[in-house]
């Protein structure tokens, strides 16, 4: 499938439609193909592409796998009026 970069912009969701359905969409400008998006093959492709984007820079892999740690802190109960309001309150005073 060949979309030229306006129509792309308007409908994209269309090219979308086309890559989930195993489709290469190349993109255009006036005519000459500038970039082409491509559906992923399988788990391996992913893989490898996320090794590709840690290697350049782009992503930082986590340090372990598995789920987020949950926080070994608790939030404080504070008496009295809210810290908002004070900041609120002191803006309006410098203002």
């Amino acid at each position: 499938m060949k979309l030229g970069l306006r129509e792309a912009n308007q409908y994209f969701s269309r090219a979308v439609k086309a890559v989930r359905a195993g489709q290469d969409v190349v993109l255009t400008e006036r005519g000459r193909p500038i970039a082409v998006i491509k559906p992923l093959r399988n788990s391996d492709n992913e893989e490898a592409a996320l090794r590709a984007m840690a290697a350049e820079g782009v992503i930082v892999p986590p340090a372990r796998k598995g789920p987020m740690p949950r926080p070994r802190w608790k939030p404080t109960m504070v008496k009295g009026r809210p810290v908002s309001r004070s900041i609120i309150e002191d803006r309006e005073e410098r203002a």
